[in-house]
């Protein structure tokens, strides 16, 4: 006779990820991990606590919200595989809790423990058609138990249907939940498979462990917010795992704010850029450089033009870039709006051959693109600070995708198809801090860690925001952080910083990339340093 898990006695765990450092586990490392976390268990275990987790979670929701009534039952859609199964184990725990719970699965259930967890829904006596429904406008929820991880081909035929119609319910105020990942979504890059159908979520059960693609491109559009259900497994993480960033990775690396600290006490910024006619993303940079904490700020303007000084912010020190010396700056911040031409090659140059820990962007990316001499002065430069132990001449560079292209020398789709493995891949060959700047931006180390970023919105998709976060990891350089934490925390203020604004209605759309500065600010001193009585 077949063992029949009983249902768990405890209500399942539920973490919301929001500032957890998780690790976040590809389709790879979670089939060889399910199958430790499942030896010694009794057969069906896991997936009777994911289907359990489902249901809970509908529970706990409607508890608050009250969106659980007769009138209006919740609507599962399974799939033939594991993830139906799972599908079919929280219709069975709903209507065990008495709630009103419909299923439609087009093609019978096919894997071991699906078949298992339909035996079950049939004794519950769950409805089962497989027909979907003319209109899913009745339903209090809409559950996506259609697919999970690991699917390889593009959905087709009445589950594309399936997926379009959830999507369109999402789309109208519907609320959709997604069991492990929406369907369609490739769980370790954002991608959406082979271009085609894809569920949109509004909410996401994921289970045993976080997944990059949910972080990631399409991946934060579809998956709504994530909740993860660990299902009472203690998984071992490999030491390199990537990690959802989280204030825990940086935090403990600022430096006190001391009575007795002065200004040279927090480091002394060098901000390079400014081309003719770009006078304007220098001046963002070291304008976001101040409000993050250092104690002096120059700007090297490369062009001509330049204003003597920057009212709104006196303390800026201007000056030409040839005149600005880098042996007394303890950070260099160098390529917002910067160009190609002669003078900013040869401002890049002069700080590669500086100690001071360096941040690259913008047109110098595009300079160590062009020019091999210099991308392999930066590779030397990294050579003997790459270990996880010290980096003595730490570099920060942060690319878009199409520039990440032009270092890679391939084209900005092959980057954006796996952001993960292309963020590590640069920063092993350059021997740098990457952060790949997108949805789901990527800080990767050559000394194999690897973050993805949970914070940000579209409000930063707007001119200027690069150079602002630019002047953020530079002051936290400047100010004696390590490369890597200074990457992290500077992407997690930068998008946490758009997200506050937006929830005070000053975004996403038409958000400046000025008023970000004077937020982070506020953000750092509450998180980092706040006032103790």
């Amino acid at each position: 006779m077949t063992h029949v898990p009983a249902p768990p006695a405890a209500p399942p765990q539920l973490l919301s990820p929001a500032d957890r450092p998780l690790p976040l586990l590809t389709v790879a490392e979670l089939r060889s991990l399910e199958k430790l976390g499942a030896a010694g268990l009794p057969e069906h275990t896991l997936m009777a606590r994911a289907g359990a987790a489902s249901a809970q979670y509908l529970l706990e929701r409607a508890a608050h919200d009250g969106s659980l009534a007769a009138e209006h039952p919740v609507w599962i859609a399974v799939g033939p595989g594991n993830n139906g199964g799972d599908g079919l184990v929280a219709a069975t725990r709903l209507k065990q809790a008495g709630v009103a719970v419909e299923v439609c699965m087009p093609v019978e259930v096919a894997a071991g423990d699906a078949r298992w967890a339909l035996s079950e829904a049939h004794a519950a006596g769950v409805a089962i058609s497989h027909a979907p429904p003319a209109s899913l406008e009745r339903y209090a929820w809409i559950v996506d138990g259609l697919f999970g991880i690991g699917l390889a081909r593009p959905l087709e035929g009445v589950f594309s249907e399936l997926a379009a119609r959830m999507a369109r319910r999402a789309g109208a105020g519907g609320r959709v939940l997604a069991l492990d990942v929406p369907s369609g979504l490739d769980s370790d890059t954002g991608q959406i498979v082979g271009d085609g159908a894809a569920v949109r979520a509004t909410e996401t059960v994921t289970f045993l462990g976080a997944k990059p693609g949910l972080y990631m491109l399409h991946g934060r559009d579809l998956s709504g917010a994530v909740t993860l259900a660990p299902l009472g497994v203690d998984l071992p993480v490999a030491a390199d795992a990537a990690r959802l960033n989280a204030t825990a990775l940086f935090a403990t690396h600022f430096p006190a704010r001391a009575f007795a600290s002065h200004k040279g006490t927090f480091g002394s910024l060098a901000v390079v850029g400014g081309d003719t006619g770009m006078c304007g993303a220098p001046i963002l940079a070291a304008r976001a450089a101040l409000h993050t904490g250092a104690g002096k700020i120059h700007v090297g303007f490369v062009g001509e033009g330049a204003p003597p000084y920057d009212p709104p912010y006196p303390e800026l020190m201007l000056h030409p870039s040839g005149s600005l010396g880098f042996e007394a700056v303890d950070a260099i911040a160098i390529g917002c709006g910067m160009g190609t031409g002669a003078a900013a090659a040869s401002s890049l140059e002069r700080a590669l051959a500086c100690d001071a820990p360096l941040l690259i962007d913008a047109d110098a990316l595009n300079l160590l693109a062009r020019e091999k001499v210099l991308a392999d002065s930066l590779a030397a430069r990294g050579a003997t600070g790459a270990s996880h132990a010290a980096q003595a001449r730490p570099c920060v560079l942060t690319p878009h995708p199409l520039e990440a292209a032009r270092l890679m020398g391939c084209d900005a789709a092959t980057i954006q198809r796996n952001r993960l493995s292309a963020a590590r891949s640069l920063a092993a060959r350059f021997r740098a801090i990457i952060v790949l700047k997108g949805a789901g931006t990527v800080v990767a180390s050559p000394d194999g860690r690897a973050a993805i970023n949970p914070t940000g919105n579209a409000a930063l998709a707007t001119g200027g925001t690069g150079d602002v976060l630019g002047g953020i990891i530079g002051a936290l350089l400047a100010q004696g952080l390590p490369g890597y934490e200074a990457a992290l925390a500077g992407v997690y203020l930068h998008g946490l910083a758009a997200e506050t604004l937006t929830a005070a209605g000053r975004g996403p759309a038409g958000l400046a990339a000025g008023e970000l500065a004077s937020t982070v600010r506020e953000l750092l001193n509450r998180s980092i340093y706040p006032v103790r009585d």
